[in-house]
């Protein structure tokens, strides 16, 4: 039987603090990526009003793994390295 490869889920926190600590700046930069790549179809990217850890962020979630202090500079080998797992 066939069955269908799980999308790999993000979740990036836009919520104000986030926001303000450049979590816009990484969505972009990891949309271009996945556009690039060709690799939309593999990925369920959310964004998220708040995810609670504030003073920790810009905060995101891949597979349930939480990272915190996201850059643009570090959004990308996250998703790599998830992605080559898979």
């Amino acid at each position: 039987m066939f069955r269908r490869k799980k999308k790999l889920e993000i979740t990036i926190c836009m919520g104000s603090s986030c926001f303000s600590r450049g979590s816009r700046d990484s969505l972009e930069v990891l949309q271009k990526y996945l556009e690039e790549e060709g690799l939309e179809e593999k990925v369920d990217l959310r964004g998220a009003l708040c995810m609670g850890n504030c003073k920790k962020g810009p905060n995101m979630v891949v597979s349930d793994e939480e990272y915190e202090n996201v850059t643009p500079g570090t959004v990308v080998d996250i998703v790599k390295h998830h992605l080559e797992r898979k």
